[in-house]
């Protein structure tokens, strides 16, 4: 009896061992664990007790957390817990506050205001671009920093503050609002109506070219686009009842964001096929197609993409190239094909930003740009290059479309009334070549559909200031860029900032004005 007990006894000592060895994350894995966590704490001490110098705890804790990131990709990063809300709320295209971009004057250091957020507490309380504020709250804000007036302005959820603004007519006012939570929109027309509705052609003669800007893919970005195409908000009875031919998405400047946002998107286009798969390490292969419920109308659709273009935005181009639903006018795009995870601590500690997987084309090409890679990207199916100084001249434009601007005040009898009623020179090249495909496009398929043919010589907003770069040019022999994920908010591009890293949501974009 004992010998059998020892025997049992025995064997069970074995499978375990067996077990423990060749199972991950069970006991072998475990104590690897506590063996690392030991020889940290060990390390820790000695530091502690023994080095030349005193040093804060919290620099020796930080500094071991870098160096575990160090060795991961730039998008994968820990936020501690008092950044965890902010951090979030960033993702989301949310923030607190009054719903104003500032800027500071280089020369005047006054504080202006770049544009209010539509729908905002600032917009609704009368807030115009071009604006400076003077008093936050009746004291005044004069020879302070963009920091410091930023923080008069931020403040607790559904507390007033008071404003006094000088508008550039030279009037002041003091306007009270109170803040709240903050949704920036992501999804825009080509430029601002008068009464701040969005004009939503860039052709808005026979045919009529729609035109939609889409800056980050967050929560409602589908839902706004679809609003946008069928109509639902303030009246507006919809691009496609209003007689739109074809649609221009521009891409351009976009971080990415929000996978599931981009998949929703390319479901509004295509009604059957792959539109993107994903596969890591650990997590199984996940096959995404199109459901067929809810697909638009056929309409002719062109993709915008640039350098600065990835992730969702990789995920939306690629996938309407693969399945042959669009046409993709640009430069190659950023590279940043990795999907992110939101994995929360124990005991609130925190939570991990985690590269999990990389996501595929329908075609099966792997878009993201790893380490001496020489093929990475959407390489757009009709090349057009930009040098950095249009670029920023783009850069402009796309900031004065969409400002909020004071009324115009009636002329008065002496005014002149003589002057240009023409469109003003554009430097985007890119949309041009958007614009004379579409055209073409749309030719051809009311050709095949035996109707009309429009007039090809119909005027487009964006008329050419530079000559047309020819499509035999290579974007990809352009200097590549270091990777760089994008900055931690959407908002208008300021053309007087360059790229630089922020791992906060991937890809690549500008330094954002200063959100309020």
């Amino acid at each position: 009896m004992m010998n059998r007990e020892k025997t049992a006894w025995m064997v069970s000592v074995l499978l375990i061992a067996l077990l423990a060895f060749h199972l991950p994350g069970t006991m072998a894995q475990r104590e690897s664990d506590y063996a690392f966590v030991r020889r940290l704490v060990d390390i820790h001490r000695q530091i502690a007790n023994n080095y030349v110098e005193p040093i804060e705890d919290q620099k020796l804790e930080q500094g071991a957390l870098d160096g575990m990131f160090g060795q991961l990709d730039a998008f994968s990063m820990y936020v501690p817990p008092a950044k965890q809300q902010e951090f979030d709320r960033m993702l989301d295209g949310s923030f607190e506050g009054v719903g104003i971009q500032l800027n500071q004057d280089e020369k005047t250091k006054e504080i202006e205001v770049i544009t209010p957020i539509e729908g905002s507490p600032a917009f609704k309380a009368g807030v115009f671009a071009g604006d400076v504020i003077l008093r936050v709250n009746n004291e005044p804000i004069a020879g302070m920093s963009i920091q410091d007036v930023t923080k008069r302005i931020k403040g607790k959820i559904g507390t007033p503050v008071t404003l006094r603004v000088r508008h550039t007519t030279g009037e002041e006012a003091d306007l009270t609002m109170t803040r709240q939570e903050i949704v920036m929109s992501t999804v825009k027309g080509f430029k601002r109506l008068q009464n701040g509705q969005w004009d939503w052609y860039v052709s808005p003669a026979d045919p009529k070219i729609g035109y939609l800007r889409i800056t980050q893919f967050t929560p409602d970005t589908t839902e706004r686009v679809k609003e946008a195409l069928s109509g639902g908000k303030n009246g507006w009875k919809g691009m496609l009842a209003d007689g739109m031919k074809g649609l221009i998405i521009d891409l351009r400047f976009n971080p990415g964001g929000r996978l599931d946002q981009a998949v929703q998107l390319v479901d509004l286009f295509i009604e059957k096929g792959v539109i993107v798969s994903t596969k890591g390490r650990n997590r199984p292969e996940n096959v995404i197609t199109a459901t067929g419920n809810g697909t638009l109308p056929y309409f002719p659709l062109v993709v915008l993409v640039n350098e600065h273009s990835a992730s969702a935005s990789e995920i939306v181009a690629g996938s309407l190239m693969d399945n042959q639903r669009a046409l993709v006018i640009g430069e190659r795009t950023y590279g940043k094909g990795s999907v992110q995870e939101l994995i929360d601590l124990e005991g609130n500690q925190g939570e991990l930003k985690l590269t999990v997987a990389y996501y595929y084309l329908p075609s099966g090409r792997l878009v993201h740009r790893k380490k001496d890679a020489t093929d990475w990207g959407v390489q757009p199916q009709i090349p057009v290059p930009m040098d950095e100084a249009t670029e920023k001249k783009v850069a402009i434009e796309l900031d004065q479309h969409e400002r909020f601007l004071p009324p115009v005040p009636r002329p008065g009898a002496t005014r002149p009334t003589t002057g240009t009623t023409t469109q003003p020179v554009s430097s985007d090249v890119q949309l041009q070549r958007a614009v004379d495909t579409m055209i073409g496009m749309i030719v051809l398929q009311n050709a095949k559909a035996g109707g009309p043919t429009p007039p090809t010589n119909t005027p487009s907003r964006p008329a050419t200031a530079v000559p047309p770069m020819p499509d035999t040019s290579n974007p990809t022999s352009k200097p590549a860029t270091a990777p760089a994920p994008p900055a931690t908010a959407p908002a208008t591009i300021k053309p007087e900032f360059k790229p630089e890293p922020n791992p906060a949501s991937g890809g690549a974009t500008t330094k954002p004005a200063q959100n309020k």
